[in-house]
């Protein structure tokens, strides 16, 4: 049966931080071990670690708070959801490719969902055991430090991280912007922009949902936003958990850049 008492987005978080915490941990016990791995639909990449930290996240997370619908990268997806007032949205490892490869930027991503915005959410990289936690209207931190976006609507030397192809078509028209590298994880991608050591992030067009619920959060609570190209809330739980060009940063830097992305010089991105 669905959820129909309101869940405290406090309370959720705690229990949060505890379950994505031990994730973490047996994530990064496995990370540069002969994990066995294979190739799933579309050519992405999935290991034993994966389904691991899925199966502790889906025992943990659910137990007390039956009901709730889940959605996760790594499990076959439950129409249930869609009727479902709160959801769960995990990203197991975010940035598989980088745990395989042995790189540091992955992370563990989740996210408390109430009629298609986060509530609660949780975001760690265990290498470099950075532990990011949000709750609606109580703000953002990254290891127990109130983090922030940085603020003001310059594009000049502001730093940029995304797929290479938006960065270049974007740096066209948008030149006194600085290309920090890529970062691995969406969702940490995302996050550096709540933490103010990126000034704006970009996700190509093939996000999901499990990519972006947590650090959307994060964003929102650090004082910016991530939005479609133009504007327009991100909306999770929907019948396709999937979207399109995504960007995120201050409030008012967003506005300039979406004035940027309205060139018609980039109306291909």
């Amino acid at each position: 049966m669905p959820v129909t008492d309101a869940v405290d987005p406090v309370a959720a978080t705690a229990h949060l931080a505890a379950c994505v915490r031990d994730a973490g941990q047996l994530a990064l016990s496995m990370f540069r071990t002969s994990v066995r791995q294979w190739n799933k639909e579309g050519s992405s990449p999935v290991s034993d670690a994966d389904i691991a930290v899925d199966r502790l996240l889906r025992e943990r997370l659910t137990a007390p708070f039956p009901g709730t619908g889940w959605l996760s990268e790594e499990s076959a997806d439950d129409a249930s959801r869609l009727t479902a007032r709160y959801v769960w949205i995990v990203d197991p490892i975010d940035g598989t490719r980088a745990f395989l490869a042995d790189l540091p930027d992955w992370t563990v991503s989740a996210a408390l969902v109430e009629s298609g915005r986060p509530i609660s959410a949780c975001l760690f990289a265990p290498v470099t055991d950075e532990f990011f936690l949000a709750s609606a209207n109580n703000g953002a931190t990254c290891n127990g430090a109130a983090i922030s976006v940085t603020h003001g609507a310059s594009l000049a030397q502001a730093r940029v991280a995304g797929p290479r192809n938006f960065i270049s078509r974007l740096t066209s028209v948008a030149p006194e912007l600085t290309i920090m590298p890529r970062v691995h994880s969406l969702a940490l991608r995302f996050a550096r922009v709540a933490q103010g050591t990126l000034d704006i992030a970009i996700a190509g067009p093939d996000s999901h949902d499990w990519d972006l619920a947590a650090a959307d959060l994060l964003v929102h609570e650090a004082g910016g936003a991530l939005t479609r190209v133009g504007g327009g809330t991100v909306l999770y739980n929907r019948p396709e958990p999937r979207h399109g060009i995504l960007l995120a940063a201050g409030r008012d830097r967003l506005a300039v850049l979406n004035e940027y992305l309205g060139d018609e010089r980039l109306a291909s991105l």
